[in-house]
């Protein structure tokens, strides 16, 4: 395992390679590797465990009884997910994770995080408040979310999600995370329609777009 590649993830952030190796024994740390559509957690399942993505991807989704999906968030490298409710341990998941793409995940137990370690060591206390962080960062990133589907337009939506890109990226060219049926989930959108509309705002000059690339003209 790569140790300078955790040691930039926003939960090893400021610990030293000695403490990131001795929290990835405490907290039995387990790799496993994900082909892309792969189900890593059902909607359902009660989960002890947080996962930390090591490479490729993972979409956090929601699918109703009819069979429609939403992508709620995306999860790439160095980025976590399921902390929420491995911290509640027995609540039962309201959403599936599924691979994005070709996948390695790192999986830590959050019960043994929380547990006072015998030796008081202070990388515990630095990882939790981490852990915080990350958390706090994802409650903003879900109300972006709340932005981006609250208008009723297609156009609207996809601008909405552009510009919190663009001023993220610090750019008016951005890079999304998502191929087109990816986009149209998390836009809770028809694909065609979105096609269509994407077309239509490329021919009256808004925007530049080709597969994951966009760039906002006007």
């Amino acid at each position: 395992m790569n140790d300078l590649f955790l040691l930039q993830t926003p939960l090893f952030h400021g610990l030293s390679a000695e403490d990131a190796k001795k929290l990835l024994h405490c907290l039995g740390a387990e790799k496993k590797s994900f082909d892309k559509d792969c189900i890593i957690y059902h909607a359902g399942d009660t989960v002890k465990r947080i996962g930390l993505v090591l490479s490729g991807s993972v979409n956090i989704e929601s699918v109703d009884f009819l069979g429609n999906k939403s992508i709620l968030s995306h999860a790439g490298p160095g980025q976590l997910f399921a902390e929420t409710y491995a911290f509640l341990g027995d609540e039962p998941l309201m959403v599936s994770v599924a691979a994005a793409e070709q996948s390695k995940v790192l999986f830590l137990s959050i019960e043994q995080l929380l547990t006072t370690c015998p030796e008081a060591c202070t990388c515990h206390t630095a990882m939790i408040k981490n852990l915080l962080t990350v958390s706090a960062r994802k409650n903003i990133s879900l109300s972006q979310k709340i932005l981006h589907i609250s208008p009723k337009s297609i156009r609207e939506r996809l601008l909405a999600y552009l510009s919190t890109l663009s001023a993220q990226q610090g750019s008016r060219s951005v890079t999304i995370p998502f191929n087109r049926q990816q986009l149209a989930d998390y836009l809770c959108v028809d694909r065609s329609a979105l096609s269509n509309e994407i077309s239509k705002m490329k021919k009256e000059g808004i925007i530049k777009a080709e597969k994951n690339k966009f760039f906002l003209q006007s």
